[in-house]
């Protein structure tokens, strides 16, 4: 975690062991490799060194990958060309197809696998793909364990420092769940079962949609959501370094209020963008440190509802867009690529938060893919987006992950199934760059305190199955 007490966080297998994940391996090995040079935060690529070593992977389709497990002898027998079963892994679905790449490229075997579900294929870690996943050998992970990964070959460069990320959507802490933590006398409540997951990571970041300031009168009637400010201290405690304040819950009790909010929230530690006491403190990245690799975030919000921010008026980052602030406004957006560039030349990581999307439907809307596109083309590594209340699917572009929405992470919503649904996205990167991304499924109880499932359980396969028929290649 980039601003917290290690000794607070349980390792990283003792984190992995609450929570299984569905995995969908993310590299970038067919878009062109960093800059060997430094960058702003001194970070460099792996230097070439003698006896590097490289795991060597079993590279699958995402769809198949949930659940999935290998020994070395299994990895061995494919990497032979012998026959294995999808059930000798696991799974169902009977005899999987090895694939070789055209004169042993790894890069083709992964093509191949990308475009077939039914394909597996073994690999040098570093010729992953955004469309194919690794699977844990002897309960290893290549990815977030390469140096204790059983089965490696020689290679020019190790996999650098690993620095794991986790990404939550849209955080309330108000109405019910503020009702339930009074109860309680618990702040903490809503992390109680999800904190130590949390902070694991060295870095997690999440949608705070809500005030935390009654100063004003409520704006969206009963839609109006403010918490106690005490639950900054459970914020912190479950690991949270990066608030993004850009939805349209942060002016629900006015302009002051709203002040009161972000100055409370970065008082009390966290780095935080999307929204402040004018347009140019709004649009300020929330840059944070982690492992020596410098990530550069910023929010919008395209939902209207909290004020955009202005030259002297506080508010949020706005893009006006579909379906809620008319059609995609050209200077918005212009506004927007400007500051992804701008923060490109100073971090290593950049990633952008949208808060945007039609309600209650897995499916995005068109203008969502042109804008995180535009956005990836300005220089964005990743799209990670919140609002719906569902979760959406996810695409690829120039290999970049786009996350539609993760849905709700802690709300008192609970008329429909979806509503109380949503994943973590964990982003897992080597360096600077980003070789992994694991969807983690996660279910909002009774109590409205969320919990992780099970990658096996029949309500995590459904969320899935969710993202993946709202997805694009090479997900879909």
């Amino acid at each position: 975690m980039s601003s917290r007490d290690p000794a607070r966080a349980p390792s990283r297998r003792e984190a992995l062991a609450l929570t299984a994940a569905a995995t969908v391996s993310a590299g970038c090995a067919s878009r062109p490799s960093p800059s060997p040079s430094p960058g702003p935060s001194g970070t460099t690529p792996a230097p070439t060194r003698p006896g590097a070593r490289l795991p060597l992977a079993l590279a699958v389709h995402p769809t198949r990958a949930p659940g999935l497990t290998a020994g070395r002898g299994l990895l061995a027998d494919v990497r032979d060309g012998g026959p294995v079963t999808w059930e000798q892994l696991g799974g169902t679905g009977g005899r999987a197809r090895v694939v070789r790449g055209a004169s042993g490229s790894d890069r083709d075997a992964v093509l191949a696998v990308r475009d077939d579900p039914d394909a597996i294929a073994v690999v040098r870690a570093d010729a992953l793909d955004p469309g194919v996943a690794a699977l844990p050998v002897d309960g290893r992970d290549p990815v977030t364990e390469p140096g204790g990964y059983p089965v490696t070959v020689a290679s020019d460069e190790g996999p650098g420092t690993v620095v794991t990320t986790l990404w939550a959507g849209d955080i309330m802490l108000g109405r019910r769940v503020g009702e339930g933590i009074a109860r309680a006398r618990d702040p903490a409540l809503p992390f109680s079962r999800t904190g130590r997951r949390l902070a694991a990571a060295d870095l997690t970041v999440g949608n705070l949609e809500c005030t935390l300031s009654r100063a004003g009168p409520p704006t969206q009637g009963g839609d109006s959501f403010a918490a106690d400010p005490a639950v900054l201290g459970a914020l912190r405690g479950a690991g949270f370094d990066v608030l993004t304040l850009a939805n349209n819950h942060l002016g629900d009790f006015g302009p002051q209020a709203l002040r009161r909010t972000v100055r409370a929230v970065r008082e009390a530690g966290f780095a935080v963008t999307g929204a402040g006491e004018n347009l140019a403190a709004a649009r300020e990245p929330a840059v944070v440190r982690a492992r020596g690799v410098r990530f550069g975030i910023l929010a919008f919000n395209a939902i209207g509802e909290t004020p955009a921010a202005g030259r002297t008026t506080p508010g949020a980052v706005r893009l006006r867009m579909p379906p809620r602030t008319g059609p995609l406004n050209a200077s918005d957006l212009a506004a927007l690529e400007a500051s992804v560039r701008e923060v490109r030349g100073r971090v290593d990581v950049v990633v952008v938060c949208p808060h945007w999307g039609q309600q209650y439907t897995h499916r995005p809307v068109s203008e969502q893919h042109t804008v995180a596109r535009r956005l990836v083309d300005a220089g964005a590594d990743a799209v990670i987006a919140s609002h719906p209340h569902w979760v959406q699917g996810m695409e690829l572009y120039r290999d970049r992950l786009v996350a539609h929405s993760l849905g709700n992470f802690v709300f008192d919503m609970d008329f429909s199934r979806q509503v109380r649904q949503g994943v973590v996205l964990e982003l897992v990167f080597w360096g600077a760059r980003a070789m992994a991304a694991r969807l983690l499924p996660v279910r909002i109880g009774d109590d409205h305190v969320p919990y992780f499932l099970g990658a096996g359980s029949g309500e995590a396969r459904e969320i899935l199955a969710d993202v993946w028929r709202a997805s694009g290649e090479p997900f879909a």
